[in-house]
């Protein structure tokens, strides 16, 4: 009977990935994606939305071979052995997280300001509402992690809704809409910029691969595992095209660059006023607060699991307040990196982690196509793809973006240095000490 109630059905896990999409990525990119690539924002959503379902299938034949709470990390130790690379790369996605709580951090502290005035300066009242969100929400996960589950149900089905209800609104609206043209080809960016834009804001993509920690409770795995999988990244695919499509055909360009940092709520705006503008404001404070709740603690669950993979010291697997120690660290590393960066070189960090780490899933599950029953074709192109876009990120950004590229390459370069002198210095140390 106990194994029962930790079961979870496919409903279950479908609304875990589309909650963990569905967080506060589209909000914070949206405006980017459009800066990018103009009339052709949906297609660059489409292209992003490709690399999200190839990846997915690797996770889902990956996650039916090797069920474990500890998905990714399981993934990469199981391609690579736990060795340096595997152990950077692991560390790579830590920090990933913690790019990713910073994001949906500035995305709240972007759009509460249009409610509530603290200061009176956007600028200071936006840098109390990124830190009191993210102290709140760990606050919450000390007290209870209950609560965190709570919390996150109701603002799944609430930020759901709302989405739902403005596009179709919006569809409707699109009708007679002067702004319509800008959909027009001759109004898209170049094919190179398109892709960029999609992969700038590839990270509105990237919470898919939270099923696969769900995986070991999942009823009837073999039939519900890919259906979860490509459900949840194909109805958010279809989701964000749409969403796409309307605040490119309401809003001028000129204010969607002067709202760029809410522009959902600005788009509301044209079809119902401002009760539109209030109630998407809403949605996303709800939808922001309950991603840096659910993440946070995930993301410091990450690293008790590399602590235990002998990837990070063992003292976080030590615990603070009845808590991971990594909790506690995760928060301040998100405060800092959420008030002194700015969001396009946190989109641009955070992208450029999760396709890197994807290219490696997709070439595990590759190397290992016979053991789990997957189609080689698919996930070499699934590992291609993923890099490649990496590349094409970080090439473009290099001219217009360079901070948001110095950061990214050096995460992942101090990622695999603190490995590198863990693995041979610290951890050799531990074992001679032991013999």
């Amino acid at each position: 009977m106990k194994k029962s109630k930790e079961t979870i059905q496919l409903k279950d896990a479908i609304a875990i990935g589309i909650g963990g999409m569905v967080g506060g990525g589209i909000f914070a990119v949206l405006g980017l994606a459009v800066s990018l690539a103009k009339g052709g924002t949906p297609l660059a959503f489409l292209f992003a939305g490709i690399i999200a379902l190839f990846t997915a299938y690797g996770y889902s034949k990956l996650s039916l071979s090797f069920p474990d709470r500890g998905g990714t990390v399981r993934f990469v130790n199981e391609g690579f052995g736990k060795g340096i690379f595997s152990g950077g790369i692991n560390n790579v996605l830590w920090v990933s997280y913690i790019i990713m709580l910073a994001l949906y951090a500035s995305a709240f502290g972007s759009y509460a300001p249009n409610l509530f005035s603290i200061t009176g300066s956007k600028a200071i009242d936006t840098h109390i509402f990124v830190s009191g969100v993210i102290i709140l929400a760990s606050l919450i996960n000390y007290y209870s992690l209950e609560v965190v589950g709570k919390i996150e149900s109701i603002a799944v089905f609430v930020k759901l809704c709302i989405l739902i209800a403005f596009a179709a609104l919006g569809v409707y609206g699109l009708f007679g809409n002067a702004n319509v043209s800008q959909l027009n080809p001759s109004n898209w960016e170049s094919p190179f910029l398109l892709l960029t834009g999609g992969m700038v804001i590839f990270v509105a993509y990237e919470g898919f691969e939270l099923i696969a920690n769900a995986v070991p409770n999942l009823k009837n795995p073999k039939k519900n595992v890919p259906r979860a999988y490509f459900i949840s990244v194909g109805f958010v695919v279809l989701l964000y095209i749409v969403i796409a499509m309307i605040t490119v055909g309401s809003l001028s360009f000129d204010k969607i660059a002067n709202a760029k940092d809410y522009v959902l709520a600005a788009a509301s705006k044209p079809m119902i006023g401002q009760l539109g503008f209030t109630i998407m404001t809403i949605a996303a404070l709800i939808s922001t607060f309950s991603a840096i709740n659910a993440t946070i603690y995930g993301g410091s669950r990450v690293s008790y699991e590399l602590a235990e993979d002998d990837e990070l010291p063992h003292s976080f697997t030590s615990q603070l307040w009845n808590k991971p120690i990594g909790l506690f660290i995760t928060a301040i590393l998100t405060l800092l990196a959420a008030n002194f960066l700015n969001l396009e070189s946190i989109s641009t960090s955070g992208s450029a982690g999760f396709l890197m780490i994807f290219a490696v899933v997709n070439f595990t599950a590759y190397k290992k196509a016979k053991e789990i029953n997957a189609s080689k074709i698919i996930t070499l192109l699934g590992a291609i793809l993923c890099a490649l876009a990496f590349i094409v990120l970080i090439v473009q950004q290099s001219g217009s973006n360079i901070l948001g590229v110095s950061i990214s390459i050096g995460i992942i370069i101090i990622c695999f240095i603190v490995e590198w002198i863990f693995k041979k210095g610290f951890l050799n140390s531990t074992k001679q000490d032991d013999n």
